[in-house]
């Protein structure tokens, strides 16, 4: 999956997820966005890049052949390195964990920038204790085998409603979790950050008492003033 560049990383923490997913609309991508996940930190910026683990629906007998020892869920953690970002497929399906304490430990050890699932967590208190980004669909006490069977790891799967590939840039902050195709990062990164600094310069004008209608968006008069404001 690799690690981010530093820089590349930097613009990306300093971009707002709904600034990122604006340039995104503006490309054509809409469904990128893993809906229903709330942070657990809600203060903390997550960036990086997808590990992907899937589960299936809970059938006993496959839970049996599946479900023990060192299974998708358990490789899936032990693997996860650097910069990567641990996102799991429960079907928004929240009647059980998909990872406790346990588990985020072992993602904070192996340097996961965080980790996203639409299912539950366990645990709940003591994840938040490990400190690592987490965005989850809400707590729940039952253990795995209740809702899930871990199945797989390192494929495509679908997270609160996306499809997310291994490798896929995901960033998320207080507004959610978006989802960006690599290839796409770089140049949807730098337009999100030229968005904000004209959504601040509006923003401050707003406040100062001008009307909306011609300044947002803004019209011609409005975007030279910008740009010669901005040294443009």
């Amino acid at each position: 999956m690799g690690t981010l560049p530093a820089e590349l990383r930097a613009k990306l923490e300093a971009a707002p997820v709904a600034s990122l997913s604006a340039q995104l609309r503006k490309r054509g991508l809409s469904n990128v966005h893993i809906d229903g996940v709330r942070p657990m930190h809600p203060e903390v910026k997550l960036v990086g890049t997808a590990r992907t683990l899937r589960y299936i629906p809970n059938r006993e007998d496959l839970f049996a052949s599946h479900g023990g020892g060192q299974n998708a869920q358990k490789r899936a953690f032990d693997a996860v390195d650097s910069g990567e970002v641990i996102v799991i497929e429960a079907r928004r399906d929240a009647g059980s964990g998909t990872l406790g304490d346990i588990l985020a430990i072992r993602a904070r050890t192996r340097g996961a920038a965080g980790i996203v699932t639409d299912g539950g967590v366990r645990d709940y208190e003591a994840v938040v204790a490990v400190g690592l980004p987490v965005f989850s669909n809400g707590a729940h006490p039952a253990v795995l085998g209740r809702k899930h069977v871990p199945w797989e790891f390192d494929v495509t799967i679908g997270c609160g409603g996306t499809a997310v590939q291994p490798g896929d840039i995901i960033v998320g902050d207080a507004d959610g979790v978006i989802v960006i195709p690599p290839g796409m990062v770089a140049d949807v990164v730098d337009a999100a950050l030229a968005q904000e600094a004209e959504d601040v310069w509006v923003a401050q004008l707003i406040d100062e008492g001008h009307a909306l209608d011609g300044l947002f968006p803004m019209n011609a008069e409005w975007r030279a003033r910008f740009e010669v404001e901005h040294g443009d």
